[in-house]
């Protein structure tokens, strides 16, 4: 499904041997840029290593590709002395991923460009059927739909589940909020609903939150961080990931930092699992909701009724007992997670990002003093700033391959 001509060719000879000779850094050039750490052909230049003019040579290679956009007359800041350089963006009518997301409340698709930009988004589906090729199938649909309204070409396309993923099967281990059958093969079914639905490009499926540590490592609050520990709960459950020198940790078989079943209350509430007062049931949105002393309604998911809840928090009281609650188990497992990971960087995301802005110096004060090295120096604990991220995640899969070979992926 390709809306898009193919790639132009670069210019004169001089400039296709530059290219030659700079070809295998192609590849980083565009990660650079897609990350936002190259924004100018000068910054390019250094980052890479290589001369003035092999940048510009693997620059205008890309712009020919349709990945980024070359201004090669960009206004001089103000104080600014000498010629400025040529800024470096990522296309704005560039080719796109295709995102798909299932969660214990519906799903989503959505089309994602370079930069972790959403281009365009898919009306969400609140109800999950039980057979995984059902909704997979019709995820893929509206996501072929897109792809048809915007005429853009697709690269390929990813899938985030809430289920630890074992690779190199890509099986759904225990999807337990939605209603799959353990062991579901969910990167099968969706390969063969994409390439049904004619969609061009490889398709990848990884757990929800691992691909939301991805996201904010690329383009969000874990940028910069070398050792970054992604803790958090968006509908059913908490999940965890962990990015090591720009890489996701998934261990021997895609299923390390399953950070839900960390016991933080041995006396508290059975898990799914089998064991009792594990994290995945003592501080997402429905423990919450339960500790405030409310019934779930309905009307909305449970992570908008508790970001809801947190946000009036001032009028009941139960609901600020709630909180604390909630911040003494997340900081519990936090925590641990410090001890054996000394990560540089902490960031939370879905009901742990509310509740690390209702109380930030509780819940830092609480990681501080369980952890071994808290009192010396502490972990930045931040919120994930990304809308959207499993998305976007789930959309870094899909951009790998032209990451790792921008010519050979979209000319092979």
């Amino acid at each position: 499904m390709n809306g898009k001509a193919g790639p132009r060719t670069t210019g004169d000879g001089s400039t296709r041997t530059r290219l030659d000779r700079g070809r295998g850094a192609l590849g980083p050039a565009l990660e650079l840029v897609h990350t936002g750490r190259a924004p100018t052909r000068a910054v390019l230049t250094a980052e890479l290593g290589v001369t003035r003019a092999t940048a510009g040579a693997v620059a205008a290679e890309l712009e020919a590709l349709g990945l980024i956009r070359v201004d090669a007359r960009p206004g001089a800041a103000a104080g600014s002395q000498g010629r400025p350089s040529h800024r470096l963006e990522v296309a704005d009518d560039g080719p796109v991923a295709l995102a798909a997301q299932v969660h214990a409340d519906g799903f989503r698709a959505a089309l994602v460009g370079l930069g972790g930009r959403i281009v365009a988004t898919a009306p969400g589906c609140e109800t999950v059927d039980a057979d995984p090729a059902k909704v997979l199938g019709s995820v893929v649909d509206a996501g072929a739909e897109l792809l048809r309204e915007t005429g853009r070409r697709c690269v390929g396309a990813g899938l985030a589940v809430p289920s630890a993923v074992a690779e190199p099967e890509g099986l759904a281990l225990n999807p337990l909020h939605l209603a799959w059958p353990a062991g579901s093969p969910v990167r099968e079914i969706f390969a063969e609903r994409v390439r049904a639905a004619g969609i061009d490009g490889p398709a990848f499926a990884a757990n929800d939150v691992n691909l939301a540590a991805l996201a904010e490592h690329r383009h969000g609050a874990g940028r910069g961080a070398r050792d970054l520990l992604c803790v958090a709960t968006g509908h059913r459950g908490v999940g965890g990931a962990l990015v090591l020198d720009g890489r996701l940790h998934t261990g021997s078989s895609g299923l390390a930092l399953e950070v839900g079943h960390l016991t933080v209350n041995p006396e508290g509430r059975p898990c799914h699992c089998g064991s009792r007062g594990c994290l995945d049931v003592e501080a997402d949105p429905l423990a919450f909701l339960t500790a405030a002393g409310r019934t779930p309604g309905p009307e909305v998911s449970l992570l908008q009724q508790s970001n809801e809840l947190i946000r009036d928090e001032s009028a009941d009281p139960a609901v600020r007992t709630a909180i604390e609650a909630l911040i003494d188990r997340l900081g519990l497992g936090l925590a641990g997670l410090v001890n054996i990971l000394n990560p540089d960087r902490i960031i939370l995301g879905g009901l742990h990002r509310a509740l690390l802005d209702a109380d930030p110096d509780r819940l830092r004060a609480v990681v501080a003093d369980r952890s071994l090295w808290g009192r010396s120096g502490g972990v930045p604990i931040l919120a994930c700033t990304l809308d959207h991220n499993s998305l976007v995640g789930a959309a870094e899969l899909a951009w790998q391959p032209v990451l790792d070979d921008p010519l050979g992926a979209l000319t092979g």
